[in-house]
């Protein structure tokens, strides 16, 4: 949003400008021809008549870029003069819509370096629900790539899910696993499992559900 918003600006700066130039430029051409046929009492265009009008100019960028011409598709003809497009917007203030078009080009720079940064290597990332866990780093990351943070217990029980082919541990697993020399570990894994849920809720489209208290399962809202 803030880039798109830049790059309006930036637009909306430049055409701005540009079609404030182009009319100042239109009137001063317009006013120069007036004033170099009535000083000459002619309608006809030759050299003198273009040096004439180029004196009468007050914009001195354009001496030398306008264009004097003639429209024949009137009764007669009319004369006219006009200048390129290139050299209205050389002549127009573009150093505002410059400065916005730069930190529109840093701002995207920075929000790549960003994503790279955040977001893991594609090679060895294990995607599920929105969630995503990089074997490389070790780490899980949401669907923004924002990093997931977990306690050691949390994380390793969340290992474990995603080693899961079909995303379900047994009681028994989980217990023997994660407290190998605890008899009973049944209050200690509730209690995990019950500060780990909304934890994966908030981050990804994903929820534990409980079979009876005998297996979990990692499985889509």
């Amino acid at each position: 949003m803030v880039l798109l918003a830049l790059i309006g600006a930036a637009s909306l700066t430049s055409f701005h400008s540009y079609r404030a130039t182009e009319r100042l430029v239109t009137s001063d051409m317009n006013q120069a021809l007036a004033l170099a046929l009535a000083e000459q009492k002619t309608d006809v265009i030759n050299g003198d008549t273009i040096q004439v009008f180029n004196s009468y100019l007050q914009l001195e960028q354009l001496r030398g870029q306008a264009v004097l011409a003639v429209d024949t598709r009137q009764r007669g003809f009319h004369c006219y003069a006009k200048c390129s497009t290139a050299t209205i917007f050389s002549m127009s203030e573009q150093r505002p819509a410059f400065a916005l078009w730069t930190l529109a080009m840093l701002w995207a720079a920075f929000c790549f370096f960003y994503r790279q940064r955040k977001i893991p290597l594609l090679t060895g990332l294990q995607q599920y629900g929105g969630l995503n866990y990089s074997t490389r780093e070790g780490r899980f990351f949401d669907a923004q790539g924002e990093y997931v943070k977990l306690t050691p217990m949390q994380q390793q029980l969340m290992e474990m899910f995603f080693r899961s082919d079909t995303h379900l541990l047994t009681k028994t697993e989980i217990c023997s696993t994660l407290w190998p020399k605890k008899e009973d570990a049944s209050e200690t894994l509730y209690t995990l499992i019950r500060r780990l849920k909304p934890i994966i809720e908030q981050h990804s489209d994903l929820r534990i559900e409980s079979d009876r208290g005998r297996a979990y399962e990692l499985k889509h809202r």
